[in-house]
């Protein structure tokens, strides 16, 4: 029976060796021989020791140890002081389907106005006064490449609000948005939008639904499908009313006072307030000059807002802030919470830093990479890329779906990536690695583009988010070798041999299989051995004249074009096949 060694998410090469009892020039020959270049105190993670091991063949089975977060916060039990709070609702669904549009007709605001392409590419915030009681919503952005902004919106809410076109049905990311949503646990609620259009099918619709398990009440299920148009605002407050008596069945209750707790939901720079961050508070009560720990940075609330820009002197459960004051960009989803003071605050988050430095991997190949190391037969190339984006969210989401365009021969390799303008520094790392400078939602100064045509560096700005990505995947496309198809025409035995130069070839035979035409390439056979191929056929002909094809059966001549003497003979085969190359997509 294989011994079990329980190791880390990650751990250097030496630790590792000293743990297979093994000598670390063995281990590093095998990395090596893999692909892998590294050294006794450089990072491998756990994917990556458990394939190495796999390939020395030990009689060892790794299995990795549980770790709990080093700051992970217990669970809060309610006191008998908890009270009732307000709902978190996520909005959710296909692009263009009206999801900001409904809840702008909710708030009364026009945010689709300044949305790139017309769609959403933050998760964002709001918070609304409907029966003097307060519903919290998160817009989540509906394009396939914000798959982790609408997940994360699915898990920070009591229901999701699925939105969907009567008028188009049920489209891939309605499932997506579905999927997350029983994923996180959450009810849902349909929201049937653009009725006002002639072309809406309510019934259509609710078919669909009970399709993909969502079975509306009529039909005799629990889903609550309701009738809206953002356009004309039917049907909104009948969806409120309804968000409420569902989400009041879950006797939805939070601690009003003490310890405040949260999660962040977006965070980016701002030119006049510094680094600023919107965060969903779940517990307690937040005030300005409280400190706080977010993650992997602290710092003292400078500034309270709620998301309207309004000055806050606390906030409390279910409420969205913003917040200033932080030493550093909190990362997306990031947990906070309040502390005594800036010691305690400064702390904690430095563990956690140490936590998230000490599992990352610090070699250039993880498990997933090395699995394609081994399995591949030519190299890697990759495109490197400088990525800013104006808020960390996007940033995040960004990258991710940059990930999913890799494939066993091409890659993005982000060297460098951060939230806020294109800076010089930016423009230094794209000219030392040979990479493009890709902004997402950010500007480019006057003085930073000058500087990039004077050093040749490439800066590409775009507003939406598609578009980025389309870009990309067409540099990565031209990086792809040409797929070369190669189709049979038909075979020929050799019947005589009338001429042999260096340069050509002339002779004739019987044509046994499929059927020849020009233009063509020719290989020529002996037995099992190869005498030359990728000749080019330069005539075809019947008798003395020039034949545009020929068929199994018939006699005919041919010549070749050479580039040292063909030794060939009667009885010799010759193929005659086709070569195409053809661009290649992702």
């Amino acid at each position: 029976m294989a011994q079990v060694i329980e190791v880390g998410e990650s751990m250097t090469v030496g630790e590792l060796a000293g743990l297979l009892q093994i000598p670390v020039s063995k281990l590093i020959a095998e990395l090596l021989k893999n692909g892998v270049m590294a050294t006794v105190n450089e990072k491998v993670d756990f994917d990556t020791a458990q394939i190495v091991v796999g390939e020395l063949e030990l009689d060892v089975e790794l299995a990795k140890k549980e770790q709990e977060s080093v700051l992970a916060r217990p669970k809060r039990e309610l006191s008998d002081k908890a009270e009732a709070r307000p709902p978190v609702i996520a909005m959710m669904g296909h692009i263009d389907h009206g999801k900001t549009s409904l809840l702008d007709a909710i708030r009364g605001a026009e945010t689709t106005k300044d949305e790139s392409g017309g769609i959403t590419q933050h998760l964002s915030a709001y918070q609304i006064k409907h029966n003097d009681r307060y519903i919290t919503f998160l817009d989540t952005p509906g394009h396939e490449a914000f798959a982790a902004l609408r997940e994360h919106g699915a898990r920070l809410t009591d229901l999701a609000v699925i939105v969907v076109a009567a008028d188009d049905g049920v489209k891939p990311q309605t499932l997506e948005a579905i999927r997350f949503a029983k994923g996180a646990g959450v009810k849902m609620i349909v929201a049937a939008n653009k009725m006002d259009k002639s072309e809406a099918d309510l019934n259509r619709l609710k078919q669909q639904l009970a399709e993909h398990g969502l079975n509306p009440e009529d039909y005799g299920g629990d889903t609550v499908v309701v009738p809206v148009s953002a356009k004309t605002k039917e049907g909104i407050s009948e969806l409120l009313d309804m968000i409420l008596l569902v989400t009041d069945l879950e006797e939805l209750k939070a601690e009003h006072s003490g310890r405040a707790e949260g999660l962040v939901i977006e965070s980016h720079m701002d030119k006049g307030l510094g680094r600023v961050a919107v965060a969903l508070i779940e517990q307690g009560a937040l005030r300005t000059g409280n400190f706080v720990q977010v993650g992997a940075t602290y710092g003292k609330i400078r500034t309270l807002q709620n998301t309207g820009g309004e000055i806050l002197e606390k906030a409390g459960p279910s409420m969205p802030v913003i917040i200033t004051g932080l030493k550093n960009l909190p990362e997306f989803g990031d947990e906070f919470v309040e502390v005594a003071s800036e010691k305690e605050a400064r702390e904690r988050a430095l563990r956690v830093a140490h936590s998230r430095s000490s599992g990352a991997t610090t070699t250039a190949t993880t498990g997933s990479e090395l699995l394609r190391v081994i399995s591949r037969t030519h190299e890697l190339t990759e495109f490197n890329i400088v990525l800013k984006a104006d808020v960390q969210g996007s940033l995040t989401s960004v990258a991710d779906s940059l990930k999913s365009l890799d494939t066993e021969e091409v890659a993005v390799r982000v060297v460098s990536s951060g939230v806020g303008i294109i800076n010089e520094s930016d423009l230094h790392t794209a000219s030392s690695s040979r990479a493009i400078v890709y902004g997402f939602n950010v500007s480019l100064p006057a003085h930073i583009k000058r500087l990039a045509a004077r050093d040749n560096v490439s800066v590409r700005i775009f507003s939406v988010i598609y578009e980025l990505i389309d870009d990309v995947k067409r540099e990565l496309e031209a990086l792809l070798r040409p797929e070369v198809v190669e189709t049979d025409l038909g075979k020929l035995i050799v019947k005589g041999v009338f001429k042999t130069t260096k340069t050509e070839t002339i002779a004739g035979g019987e044509v046994t299989v499929g059927k020849i035409t020009l233009p063509a390439l020719a290989r020529v056979k002996r037995d099992k051995e190869i005498l030359a191929e990728d000749l080019e056929v330069t005539s075809l002909k019947k008798g003395p004249t020039d034949a545009p094809e020929v068929n199994s059966g018939e006699m005919c001549g041919f010549s070749l074009k050479t580039e040292a003497r063909l030794n060939i003979a009667e009885n010799d085969r010759v193929e005659f096949y086709t070569r195409q190359t053809k661009i290649r997509t992702l």
